[in-house]
């Protein structure tokens, strides 16, 4: 008898372990459930009922890093990791007030963006550099992208977004978006992460231009 209750509380420990789920990383809390398949491989999810075409002005908060243990940031400088911050800041910034003004108040028309690094994968130039020589010896690099679609030695950035209403601060989407580096960006070893935030900043600005299209 004793040794059927033993084995039945170990069946119980084991079943516990198996449905508990672990708690997503990142900013999204309680968001990343909602997530559903948006474009171009996002995630994402946005609140019913929200008129995002009333938004005629972004206000940027800096990002921050949420990494899970295993990712390279825990290794990396902190004075490097707050230049990659700023590099990064400048880069979502500066391709938002291409097209929207990025403001420091809150208000009716301001849509405010957080932004976090979720996980950071650097690009290794040794293994992304010179492959082949021309013949007339000019140098030039002509490795290709693999199966998973990424040039050899490349580095990925995975950021999240969470976006709230500024006068309210209701949370009115979220979305997760991976990004890996581009032919010239595998010679930094950072340049995914600066490049994914200049795009990601252009999402921004062409959700909002759909948003006010759709409107009409």
């Amino acid at each position: 008898m004793k040794k059927i209750f033993v084995l039945l509380m170990g069946l119980m420990l084991l079943v516990g372990c198996a449905t508990t789920k672990p708690p997503a990383p990142g900013i999204l809390g309680s968001y990343y459930e909602n997530l559903q398949p948006g474009p171009e491989g996002a995630k994402r999810w946005l609140k019913p009922g929200v008129d995002f075409s009333k938004y005629n002005k972004v206000m940027v908060d800096p990002i921050s890093f949420a990494t899970a243990d295993e990712s390279e940031t825990k290794d990396i400088d902190p004075q490097q990791l707050k230049e990659l911050a700023d590099k990064c800041n400048l880069a979502l910034a500066n391709a938002i007030k291409e097209k929207y003004p990025v403001v420091t108040e809150p208000g009716p028309d301001v849509l405010r963006v957080r932004f976090a690094i979720i996980d950071l994968q650097r690009s290794a130039p040794v293994l992304s550099g010179v492959t082949s020589i021309l013949p007339v010896g000019l140098v030039i690099s002509l490795i290709k992208k693999g199966a998973t679609g990424s040039y050899t030695g490349g580095g990925t950035t995975v950021g999240q977004l969470l976006a709230s209403d500024s006068a309210t601060n209701d949370v009115i989407a979220a979305a997760q978006s991976g990004y890996e580096a581009g032919f010239w960006e595998r010679f930094s070893s950072y340049g995914s992460a600066e490049d994914a935030f200049k795009l990601w900043g252009e999402k921004v600005v062409k959700f909002l231009d759909e948003s006010k299209a759709a409107k009409k």
